[in-house]
């Protein structure tokens, strides 16, 4: 047989030299973004808008099927450096949004009460922006509002901050800040307005068909003798078409790839909207991974006194929880070691039947001395005489095939002993119903007359 053939993923997956992930990379928060309970084709879509928030540092093609269970995933986590999990649920009541922190916790649960996909966003849009480098790098994180009392605001904003990577101001690159999603917290209905943005610059202080020149783009001239008349003339735009609000005005303290944004020149920064919106509220914080104490409930506020029976029921639990799987182990190792003996035992047994078969086999048995020890009388010398080795024994068998006869056709001659070699001519035999009366005629029944 032929040498099996690597197929297409198996030859990607092969390790290269140099190939290994830098260390930033490996230190950054990756995800886990799935959709739990029932179907529902808006959520998918979702989920995979999501991923695009997430990106890179997200499984945008993870495949997931319902006999999944968080265990599996979180059993893959560290294989691949995932930290956190995003799980959109949907039961009969409400759709959620839960975020927890891998492998222990804390869960945050958030209700979700409107969002809008990522092509419901771009299809409203006049001139959408879509730029596909955007998401080469990971979103800048703003948090706004979110400096309020409690500690369920502080925690929260430290669980979203530390779904994406952080940034070194000092060693940042300005290109590769594309992207940035906005969290912004309102106290007064405790809901929080989930953006996503794509970040553009553009160079400040020229008119529209100079910016044009400068950013590469072919203007149409047909109506122009010379480029000075399109520069002048400015194809008749106003000046506020072209010029931004004071507050988007930076000074860049980098050269950005695109044209007309220099270092130490001030440039506009414009923010185009991609999707997905979601207008989310937080309602719960667990300890564990999706279990475990309540830390914060919107909805139920309870005393003291039930919060540590809540604490000592949880702790039972799990002390009970620990006790079993001791009990297991201990069970487990204990038939391993029942195993281990009824082996060698066995072992044991299959040498010992092993050397008793052997002396059997080079001691034989003298059938003579036996016969005297049970008869009492010494047995005839032919009885238990030994049998001549050059002699071949008979068989008692009787032979298939009679040595005597010579072949096929030894019936045919017994039949003609006085003419050897001719047969004798048989009449056909013909058979008859009924009883054959004088001269071979066969007598018919009389039918019987009904009266």
């Amino acid at each position: 047989m032929g040498k099996k053939k690597k197929g297409r993923s198996a030859k990607k997956n092969v390790p290269q030299a140099g190939g290994e992930e830098p260390q930033e990379v490996l230190q950054a928060p990756h995800s886990f973004v799935i959709h739990r309970g029932l179907p529902c084709p808006k959520l998918s879509d979702l989920t995979r808008d999501f991923r695009k928030i997430m990106e890179p540092f997200t499984a945008m093609n993870l495949k997931e099927r319902k006999s999944n269970k968080i265990k599996d995933f979180v059993s893959l986590s560290g294989v691949f450096h995932v930290s956190h999990m995003a799980v959109f649920n949907r039961s009969k009541e409400q759709v959620s949004w839960k975020v927890a922190r891998l492998p222990r916790g804390p869960t945050l649960t958030f209700k979700i009460h409107q969002f809008t996909l990522m092509k419901d966003v771009i299809s409203a849009q006049r001139k959408p922006y879509i730029d596909d480098k955007a998401y080469e790098s990971a979103p800048l994180v703003v948090l706004n509002s979110f400096s309020g009392e409690g500690k369920h605001l502080k925690l929260m904003a430290q669980m979203l901050q530390n779904m994406f990577p952080t940034i070194n101001v000092s060693t940042v690159k300005l290109a590769r800040i594309r992207r940035c999603v906005l969290f912004s917290y309102n106290p007064t209905t405790k809901l929080i307005d989930v953006r996503h943005f794509a970040i553009r610059v553009q160079p400040v202080g020229v008119s529209k068909s100079i910016k044009k020149l400068i950013t590469g783009k072919i203007p149409n001239m047909a109506r122009c003798e010379d480029i000075a008349d399109f520069i002048e003339k400015a194809n008749g735009v106003s000046d506020s078409e072209f010029e931004d609000d004071e507050a988007n005005h930076v000074v860049l303290p980098q050269d950005l790839p695109s044209r007309g944004n220099i270092q130490n020149q001030k440039s506009a920064i414009k923010l185009h909207e991609l999707g997905p919106r979601m207008t989310i509220q937080l309602m719960k914080i667990e300890a564990g991974l999706f279990n475990g104490e309540v830390l914060f409930h919107e909805l139920v506020v309870k005393t003291e006194k039930e919060k540590d029976a809540i604490r000592r029921k949880i702790e039972k639990r799990e002390r009970l929880k620990q006790e079993r799987k001791e009990q297991q182990t201990q069970n487990k190792l204990k038939k391993e070691e029942d195993k281990e003996r009824h082996k060698q035992k066995c072992l044991q047994g299959m040498k010992k039947e092993t050397k008793e078969e052997e002396e059997a086999q080079e001691e034989p048995e003298d059938d003579a001395e036996y016969f005297k020890e049970e008869v009492g009388v010494e047995p005839d010398r032919e009885l238990f005489a030994p049998a001549d080795p050059k002699r071949p024994p008979k068989s008692r068998k009787r032979p298939a095939v009679d040595p005597r006869s010579k072949g096929k056709d030894s019936k045919k001659r017994k039949l003609n002993d006085g003419q050897p070699g001719k047969l004798e001519k048989q009449k056909p035999f013909r058979a008859s119903s009924g009883k054959a009366g004088k001269g071979g005629k066969v007598k018919k029944k009389p039918k019987r007359s009904r009266k």
